[in-house]
């Protein structure tokens, strides 16, 4: 692997560990898309910091596990005129 893509792939794993972020959000702050930083902490982290990658695993878990809430919230927002 290419020492610039170890380099991201390490960058947004302690972006979203310091920040909890979604994978949509560290997509945007390294403008990368969310297949990219997808792909960076679901594989290829692995390789590189297996302890990294656990910790940024259980974040994304709870991420998924909030997505419809968020969804709902951000919905009801749209409709209250928030937006």
């Amino acid at each position: 692997m290419k020492k610039y893509i170890e380099e991201r792939v390490i960058e947004i794993a302690n972006y979203i560990i310091e920040n909890n972020a979604t994978v949509r959000q560290a997509a945007k702050q390294f403008g990368v898309s969310k297949s990219t930083v997808h792909k960076d902490v679901s594989e290829r982290l692995e390789g590189i910091n297996a302890v990294l990658a656990r910790d940024v695993r259980k974040i994304l878990d709870v991420n998924k596990e909030e997505r419809h809430i968020r969804g709902g919230m951000a919905t009801k927002e749209k409709y209250m005129g928030k937006f």
